[in-house]
């Protein structure tokens, strides 16, 4: 059997990780993409942008291509404003680079610009909005853990169907979206990461997928929970 039977087509960086540590000859590239989306949230509609890092290239001889939502940002308060999500996208892309680089997989480590992003709002706005406590990832709470601080983290999974905007087309997507409430040092804050999507008309074809995807990334998390007796209760799609 050939090493990369295993796995038919890499759909996350882990499954990367992993055909490099068993032998397989990989090439990879990341691109870009910050798409307008509507997000039909319930009865509450919004607009946001995503932070896509498309993962393309060749294993075994085999082209692939997979996508990874790093952050999402909104101009209101429904989610992080897009100046704070281009610095929460980059922090957990640099932290995805450090592990490619690390398994031994050469890849150009670009990232996100607010500069290229087509959005209309002041640059004093953003000033404004953007605390300083705002650019806090999950990473960051569990090395408060690791610390001995006390973390508890309540967690509210969500399967939200969208509109993705493009320049010539318009593409119906549904992400698995995790929400997480953390409480710590007397403060409680909330975080958001997108655990995986799929096609919405595609449905019945690709939504298992994304479900097992969104699954193994959170029991990822659970484990570094689990390292750091971080308080929670394990919730799966």
């Amino acid at each position: 059997m050939e090493p990369s039977a295993m796995i038919s087509s890499p759909g996350r960086v882990t499954d990367l990780i992993t055909l490099k540590k068993q032998g397989v000859e990989l090439s990879v590239t990341p691109s870009f993409e910050i798409v307008p989306v509507n997000f039909a949230h319930e009865s509450a509609p919004y607009q946001a942008h995503i932070f896509l890092c498309r993962y393309s290239g060749t294993f075994d001889n085999r082209e692939f291509m997979f996508r990874k939502c790093y952050a999402k940002g909104c101009q209101h308060n429904l989610c992080p404003h897009v100046a704070q999500a281009v610095m929460i996208a980059n922090r957990y892309l640099q932290r995805d680079y450090k592990r490619v680089r690390d398994a031994g997989i050469a890849i150009e480590e670009k990232l996100f610009s607010l500069e290229e992003m087509m959005v209309k709002y002041r640059r004093e706005e953003d000033a404004e909005r953007v605390g300083t406590g705002g650019v806090l990832t999950i990473h960051d709470y569990i090395n408060i853990a690791k610390e001995g601080n006390r973390v508890e983290v309540q967690i509210n999974l969500d399967i939200i169907p969208a509109v993705e905007h493009f320049a010539n087309r318009k593409n119906r997507q549904t992400f698995l979206m995790g929400g997480f409430t953390i409480s710590t040092l007397g403060s409680t804050n909330q975080l958001e990461r997108c655990l995986a999507c799929f096609q919405t008309d595609q449905e019945r074809l690709e939504k298992a997928e994304a479900v097992e995807t969104a699954n193994k990334r959170l029991k990822i998390l659970y484990s570094e929970f689990d390292a750091t007796d971080i308080e929670y209760k394990p919730t799966f799609f």
